[in-house]
């Protein structure tokens, strides 16, 4: 049932609030309903008589005073007192909420939410409203909402959605026989508690629909996906001299941890084997991924193929090209670089060679997609940093060769359960032990303008060391976040003719003048966004100063903090924050206390959710909704079993 066309929401006259309805992909109300609150505000009344500090408090009462306005430049401060359901005169405090004033009105009846403050004896109010609240209503739904669709709109909608429910039709994705199963309930009846709970048990319960269907759909996806992989044949399987391998690993500066030998066998196996390669090489930042991917590719060139690897920016394609160039050296393998700041000529020059079979192993970015750069005969294809690329992407890459084995690099790593649900279309191969011995990296937690900071700069500098400086974004804003251009300037005014820039929206030269600046400490100072998070291997950089630490999350600033100590020298990360008192402080702190890739991804993804540290997946496989896979894992192995029996 279309939106506009109903009578009394008066949406067809009101476009802009239809179109902010159609960027979230809600056109009926139907949709209206499945877009579930994403948490509640519990107007329960607080039971105790003796409050706490900092206790949360649910007040009803009445109003005793009128109230006080105090202003002081842009802060404004509103005061009243009321006496609540325990007859205690309570003193009430809202910062920054002038039009509050209008709705104070002695002897009127309001129901106030706060934190407690002991020592002022006040609370702190976060939402008031008129009178008391039913018990019809005692949780009030609040949904994830764009700025331009005010949260009363929506639930006006969602009420008129509601007094629709049994004209609504919504499709039947589980088997009956799954519904029994588990006991689930009933769609219409499921979204109505959803969005007029009594209690919150009854809303997890109501929940369970929707997950067990995300569940049931996402692993029938993936169990599609992988035998298809498992079907698709390579034309022909060409052996490789095993003995020009094991050479080549003994040339080598180090030797191979035992996660390398095991990755790099299940490789070597799939390579041999008739089935396409679709495996994902997960670790740790420095567990070494890099140098398997490298003789995996001289493995594959030994059975006469040729090889592509892929990288998210020039900067990391050149930084492999140059890696992997000294790693195969002694093979005598034609190696070329294919990125997008080279000159045509060059470029036509690398595809004519490319074509004609003269080059072994091609690395670069985006420049291997393009629709001219055909190899004379593709066997393995490698992607670094695979969340980073969309899925057609991945899809041009895999189609440039007959049925090429493809292996793709990630250096986010997640527990191995956790892995086999995300990436079950894929095998897996997991580096959890370091070649060298692990980096001496220390983290801080530091207020902005803390004398640390320059001090930690100043003795850097003077033992020819390189600092990175990282900024949440580019431009100012009124966010209040550092943005890298002003960081840059206040850096720079600070240490003359020492600091570089590095953002995203740079031109390629520019950047690549900028990092070799950095590399070669000509500039030894680089401040920049998180363009250098992933693989940018610079060896003498002990600093990164991270600004407005708690906007980024803790895989985020585990690969910034990657790039520094990298030649076994002591570093040194600094969280920088504008407020102590930020709810993020606590979630930094795991940062400090351990440097394990795989317990801070596992942190990350119980605290932030699976969406930006999984990456997009692959074309046609369903994002997730309602599920949580972390909390989930449950139902998704309850799924999992289900359908392995039918």
């Amino acid at each position: 049932m279309g939106l506009a066309t109903i009578e009394g929401m008066k949406l067809s006259n009101q476009p802009h609030l239809l179109d902010a309805l159609a960027a979230m992909n809600i056109h009926t109300f139907e949709d209206v309903l499945l877009h579930v609150p994403y948490r509640y505000e519990d107007f329960s009344l607080t039971q105790e008589k003796l409050y706490h500090d900092q206790q949360r408090l649910v007040l009803t009462g009445t109003i005793t005073t009128t109230p006080t306005v105090f202003r002081k430049g842009k802060f404004v401060t509103v005061r009243f007192t009321m006496r609540d359901q325990h007859q205690h005169l309570m003193h009430i405090v809202a910062f920054n909420r002038p039009y509050l004033a209008k709705m104070i009105i002695p002897l009127t009846t309001v129901t106030v939410v706060g934190k407690y403050d002991a020592t002022r004896q006040t609370v702190n109010m976060l939402t008031m409203i008129k009178g008391e609240v039913s018990k019809e209503k005692t949780f009030k739904p609040l949904y994830r909402l764009p700025g331009n669709l005010e949260l009363h709109w929506f639930s006006r909608l969602v009420q008129k959605a509601l007094s629709l429910l049994p004209t609504l039709s919504f499709p039947q994705i589980l088997p009956n026989a799954l519904l029994t199963k588990f006991g689930l309930m009933e769609k219409k009846q499921a979204l109505a508690i959803i969005h007029q709970p009594l209690n919150l048990t009854d809303v997890e319960e109501a929940m369970k629909i929707f997950k067990y269907e995300e569940a049931f759909t996402f692993t029938k996806t993936m169990q599609a996906i992988r035998e298809e992989n498992l079907a698709t044949i390579k034309e022909q399987v060409s052996p490789f001299d095993a003995r020009k391998l094991q050479a080549l690993m003994q040339q080598l500066p180090y030797a191979l941890t035992e996660d390398q030998h095991l990755a790099l066998n299940e490789i070597l196996q799939d390579l041999k084997d008739r089935k396409r390669m679709y495996r994902l090489l997960q670790g740790d930042v420095g567990s070494g991924k890099t140098v398997v991917a490298a003789l995996a590719l001289y493995a594959n060139a030994l059975r006469k193929q040729q090889g592509a690897l892929m990288a998210p920016t020039d900067a990391l394609a050149k930084q492999h090209f140059l890696t992997i160039q000294q790693l195969l050296k002694p093979t005598g393998l034609t190696m070329s670089l294919l990125v997008g700041s080279m000159t045509s000529a060059e470029k036509k020059a690398i595809k004519e060679s490319l074509l004609n079979g003269t080059i072994d192993l091609l690395i670069g970015t985006h420049a291997l997609f393009s629709s001219d750069t055909v190899f004379f005969d593709l066997g393995l294809a490698v992607i670094d940093e695979q969340h980073r690329f969309g899925v057609n992407q991945r899809e041009l890459l895999k189609d440039k060769g007959q049925h090429a084995d493809l292996l793709m690099m990630s250096a986010t790593p997640i527990p191995r359960s956790l892995a086999m649900t995300v990436y079950a279309d894929m095998d897996i191969s997991t580096l959890m032990q370091f070649p060298f011995k692990e980096r001496r990296v220390q983290t801080k937690i530091l207020p902005e303008g803390d004398a640390l900071i320059d001090y930690v700069i100043t003795s850097a500098l003077a033992n020819q060391k390189r600092i990175y400086v990282i900024a949440p974004k580019i431009q100012t804003s009124d966010s209040g976040k550092q943005s890298v251009i002003t960081l840059a300037k206040a850096y720079q005014q600070k240490y003359p003719k020492l600091v570089g820039l590095l953002h995203g929206q740079m031109d390629q030269a520019d950047k690549d003048a900028a990092l070799e600046a950095f590399s070669q400490g000509h500039l030894p100072i680089l401040v920049s966004t998180t363009v250098v998070e992933v693989g940018i291997d610079v060896k003498p950089a002990t600093v990164m100063i991270i600004h407005d630490a708690d906007t980024f999350g803790l895989a985020s600033l585990h690969q910034l903090r990657g790039r520094i100590g990298r030649d076994g020298s002591e570093a040194l990360c600094l969280l920088v924050v504008q407020d102590e008192q930020v709810e993020g402080i606590s979630r930094l702190q795991v940062l400090v206390d351990s440097n394990d890739g795989f317990y801070i991804a596992e942190q990350d993804l119980a605290l932030r959710g699976p969406g930006e540290i999984l990456g997009s997946r692959q074309a046609g496989i369903p994002g997730f909704q309602y599920l949580n896979i972390v909390k989930d894992q449950p139902i998704i192995q309850e799924i999992k079993a289900y359908l392995k029996q039918h």
